[in-house]
């Protein structure tokens, strides 16, 4: 039987780069409606803010797919990414995030399917590459929710994420 589209592999690497890019793009609408004070802004002292966010997704994206995928040494500092000093600017936090979530998509578009099976020890967890992707994909849309909920409860708007799809559409 001959194959005509993508094998399981491709299709679940594409499938994860569009996952992420999809929650890279809610952010940075996100991003366009919080002025600094919101971003800087922290809730309470067991919530995070928009800026700690984004450092944290960071942080664990470079761990799980820079490092523990790709085989790069693991920079992380995870109580950093927690801190509420503005030690660094509103851009610099924003680019840093997106340059490692560019560089996690490549990885993961160009990482052998060898590597997708095989185990890996990250952040104390063992997990096969598979796992690796499928935490990153569930890790960061957990936090972009949470970034689109403070967005919504500072602004009181609708981010409109899905403006230009019908989704009462049943299934065929």
């Amino acid at each position: 039987m001959e194959q005509t589209g993508p094998s399981l592999s491709e299709d679940f690497k594409e499938q994860a780069v569009v996952r992420i890019q999809e929650s890279m793009d809610k952010i940075q609408g996100c991003l366009k409606e919080l002025d600094d004070t919101m971003f800087w802004a922290i809730p309470n002292e067991n919530s995070n803010g928009v800026a700690q966010l984004l450092r944290h997704l960071q942080g664990n994206i470079g761990q799980y797919i820079i490092s523990g995928l790709g085989g790069n040494p693991d920079l992380r500092d995870r109580p950093a990414e927690f801190d509420a000093s503005t030690d660094a600017d509103r851009e610099t936090i924003t680019s840093s995030f997106v340059e490692v979530a560019r560089n996690a998509q490549d990885l993961i578009r160009a990482v052998p399917d060898s590597v997708l099976l095989e185990r890996k020890r990250v952040q104390g967890f063992e997990l096969s590459g598979l796992g690796i992707i499928l935490h990153v994909v569930e890790h960061l849309s957990y936090h972009t929710g949470q970034i689109a909920y403070l967005t919504k409860l500072y602004r009181n708007i609708d981010l409109g994420f899905y403006r230009d799809f019908d989704l009462n559409q049943k299934n065929e």
